[in-house]
């Protein structure tokens, strides 16, 4: 190819991306870049900010200074937050995936003509509203809820388990509405499994743990470390869930973020807070870019 016909074909590539890179440009790193403004400038007496450099939202993130004092402490509150999120998030990954695991293997087991109605009842939550599964969450945990209530019926307890506003109520609510999201990318990596691979192991004489834990799960390992950032990602930032099984008494990151921007009336720190979070959700995706690509080397 001359020099001339490499460059025509270079000019229309780039022409061909300019329609997603301006919407790159302008939908996404526009308004990033307006919050890496905002988070350096000085919050407004009644919301917005003041056209005044502060680095004070950045600090305000992980110290706090007394009123009467001046003294810098550590602010408990927004590193409780911090724990809260990531721990939550980390098992709500690790939950979805005991659940999703034998969900996708199920289902990549079954004949073919079998495996799409399995996979539509997977996905019909996603047809329904979030707000409205987290409310059918609600109903099933609360004090007169449905739980409560077959267990005051058989007996079990005397009176009703207070499971709503509470840690456990955000990751149960949270493991329902991103279950979907573990399942589908390990059932893609086990529906091109080859069986027979399993067969073989068995006729090695190798246990049914010993033929999950060499074979099957490493064969499945992208399709776990997919679904694991599916479901860690959104449940980092997740509001609507933790805001309803959370009663604003377990606050997560994104309720945080909402809390600063509007009751409490600072844009800086909200802004910084935001840009926080985006840290933390780069550096997952960066850790899984780089077992994705570790496992790319190990299976060639």
């Amino acid at each position: 190819m001359s020099d001339a016909a490499a460059t025509r074909t270079a000019r229309s590539r780039w022409l061909l991306l300019a329609p997603a890179l301006a919407v790159l440009i302008f939908a996404a790193s526009g308004p990033l870049l307006i919050v890496l403004v905002y988070s350096f400038l000085t919050p407004g007496d009644y919301g917005g900010i003041l056209w005044e450099f502060s680095t004070d939202a950045w600090f305000n993130v992980v110290f706090e200074q007394d009123f009467f004092t001046e003294e810098v402490t550590l602010a408990d509150a927004h590193l409780s937050i911090f724990w809260r999120s990531i721990k939550l998030s980390l098992l709500t990954a690790f939950l979805t995936f005991v659940f999703g695991f034998p969900t996708a293997y199920f289902i990549a087991t079954r004949p073919k003509d079998k495996r799409d109605i399995w996979m539509l009842l997977i996905i019909i939550p996603f047809w329904t509203n979030l707000l409205i599964r987290t409310f059918a969450i609600m109903e099933l945990i609360r004090a007169e809820g449905a739980i409560n209530s077959v267990l005051l019926a058989l007996g079990i307890i005397d009176e009703p388990i207070q499971m709503l506003f509470t840690e456990f109520a955000i990751l149960l609510g949270m493991a329902y509405v991103y279950l979907p999201l573990m399942v589908l990318p390990i059932y893609a990596s086990l529906e091109r499994f080859d069986f027979t691979l399993v067969e073989a192991g068995y006729d090695l004489y190798a246990s049914r743990w010993r033929v999950l834990r060499k074979v099957i799960f490493p064969l499945a390992k992208p399709g776990v470390i997919a679904g694991s950032i599916l479901v860690f990602v959104p449940s980092l930032g997740a509001y609507v869930t933790p805001r309803v099984l959370g009663g604003g008494k377990q606050l997560m990151l994104g309720n945080l973020i909402e809390l600063q921007f509007g009751a409490g009336r600072n844009w800086p720190l909200g802004a910084a807070l935001s840009l926080t979070l985006l840290a933390i959700v780069m550096v997952a995706l960066i850790l899984y870019v780089r077992a994705a690509g570790n496992e790319e080397v190990r299976h060639g």
